[in-house]
């Protein structure tokens, strides 16, 4: 990597000092990442000619900081100097190896850097000052924040900087690696910005486990804690600091207030039975439905986001990838009149269906696809629709047609959207809804009533493996007016309501379906717990 030259503005996101510029011409941004090549600064050419450095190190004397707050006494225990550079005035940072000073890094006005010396492999500011082992080590982002936290107590405790700031800190914690493993805790104290942060837990994942700790300031660095005059908190901060631990491995006594709380009965369904059996709608699950073609799946979808919308007043999404926008509004619209305004020759007054649709302003978002159906985009969509619109129920219909958009065969193509799905829900601490097509089954129909099981939705049992909650949809559409079977293929949440059944009757007025009475169906009971058909 070319050497460290000076901090600058990034010309993308207009930080001060987040583009690291190197003596190549290089440079990198660690706020946007934004990467300019070597030879070229903001796309011209800059030289790289690097003989106006000065060869020899510079003289200074350590003097009080007073902007700063830094003593003379911290000063003189660092090595910390003033002096002149090119006829402006600098800040010197030592930097020793083997017992000597070999660079140094100078901090002109408006932090302004540029490194002196054999710069090829710096260690940590300060590391000359201790001992090659201890009980405690601090490492900061930055010379002056090692000098704050040091001075806060009294120069007696090992504090050391990076030498390059956020963008190279792990270099130097691996490179020194064998120095600090000789400690029996390291605190990363860096900024407490995006850049800092990250920083900070890249380089923890170098230590060996249960070694590092991360510091928290409730201001942007120590320097910014000590100007405050809030030097004990800095002290309190670095024993408060918390152990470093990988994503995902918690401590259960973090938990405890969660796992304490009472367990409460999730939001409902439109159709009391299945809220009873289920226990509710809870976030962070995924529910698949399953049916025949024309039995009923999208109004069902469109009646559970219908009820959420008016009995919870919360918006809801929904990706409808086999129909427009413009149908999938008037038919919840109609829900909501209890008119089926989306059939041909019902009466009904315009205006009050004008006035519903311009009242579901900002409860409703549709995604209108024209086509474009791949599922990263859909995925993107999601994203968005939770992050930037508030929403936490997601409806889409249907996962098939996102399978196809996937350059693999469908099986593959679902194992790995159903993956991401369930994690989305975690992730984003949303419910997702998704409708699945069905395999063609061995006897009856779907669409003539024909049992609905786990292995028929269409794809591979990652559907059965990655759903909180399954739902087959079953109706003779030969029969008129028949009643939709709707039953509980799979429940992960407590098992209770797997083989749970109840009828379903459409109102052809209202558009809904209303809970009913099954018809008897000779054999099949109203409950058949735990029903495995693998």
């Amino acid at each position: 990597m070319a050497e460290f030259l000076q901090h600058e503005p990034c010309p993308k996101c207009e930080s001060k000092d987040n583009l690291a510029r190197y003596v190549d011409g290089s440079a990198y941004c660690f706020g946007c990442e934004h990467h300019e090549k070597a030879g070229s600064e903001n796309g011209e050419p800059v030289p790289t000619d690097t003989s106006s450095k000065p060869k020899s190190l510079i003289e200074g004397e350590c003097v009080r900081l007073g902007k700063r707050g830094i003593t003379l006494d911290t000063c003189e225990f660092f090595g910390y100097k003033v002096g002149t550079f090119k006829g402006h005035t600098v800040q010197i940072a030592p930097y020793y190896r083997d017992g000597r000073v070999v660079a140094q890094k100078l901090r002109g006005k408006d932090k302004k850097f540029i490194a002196i010396g054999d710069t090829k492999s710096l260690n940590f500011f300060g590391q000359n000052k201790w001992r090659d082992s201890g009980k405690r080590l601090v490492i900061t982002e930055g010379e002056l924040d090692a000098m704050s936290i040091s001075q806060v107590q009294g120069n007696k405790w090992p504090v050391v900087s990076v030498p390059n700031g956020a963008q190279g800190a792990h270099k130097t914690v691996a490179a020194e690696i064998e120095w600090l493993e000789k400690f029996e805790s390291v605190i990363f104290c860096f900024d407490m910005d995006e850049p800092g942060r990250k920083a900070a837990t890249k380089c923890a994942k170098l230590l060996s486990p249960g070694k590092a700790f991360i510091a928290e300031l409730p201001l942007k660095d120590a320097n910014e804690m000590l100007l405050a005059g809030r030097g004990k908190e800095i002290v309190d901060c670095m024993w408060g600091a918390k152990a470093y631990r990988p994503d995902g491995i918690v401590d259960i006594a973090d938990l405890i207030d969660d796992a304490c709380s009472p367990v409460t009965i999730g939001k409902p369904w439109p159709w009391k039975t299945l809220t009873d059996a289920t226990y509710g709608r809870r976030t962070g699950e995924l529910y698949g439905f399953g049916g025949g073609t024309g039995c009923g799946k999208s109004t069902i979808f469109k009646q559970i986001a219908t009820d959420i919308i008016d009995k919870e007043d919360l918006p809801v999404g929904l990706l409808m990838l086999e129909e427009p926008p413009k149908l999938t509004a008037k038919t919840i619209a109609g829900m909501q009149m209890g008119c089926r305004v989306h059939v041909p020759g019902v009466e009904y007054d315009p205006q009050i269906l004008r006035t519903t649709i311009e009242g579901l302003s900002k409860k409703v978002f549709l995604y209108d696809h024209f086509g474009s159906n791949t599922y990263d985009i859909v995925r993107e969509k999601i994203r968005y629709m939770v992050h930037a619109l508030g929403i936490r129920d997601i409806f889409l219909d249907h996962l098939t047609a996102l399978a196809a958009s996937i350059d693999t065969e469908e099986r593959k193509a679902i194992d790995a959207i159903m993956a991401d799905l369930s994690s989305l829900t975690q992730e984003l601490d949303c419910t997702i809804y998704y409708i699945s097509h069905l395999t063609t089954p061995e006897g009856k129909p779907h669409e003539e009533g024909g049992r609905v099981f786990e292995k028929h939705f269409r794809g591979s049992r990652s559907i059965a493996f990655w759903s909180h909650f399954m739902f087959g949809i079953e109706r003779n559409k030969q029969e008129p007016n028949g009643v939709t079977t709707f039953r509980v293929l799979k429940d992960r949440y407590t098992g209770d309501s797997t083989g749970v059944k109840f009828g379903l009757s459409y109102n052809t007025d209202t558009g809904l379906l209303e809970e009913c009475d099954l018809p008897s169906s000779g054999g099949d009971s109203a409950f058949t717990p735990n029903v495995d058909e693998y």
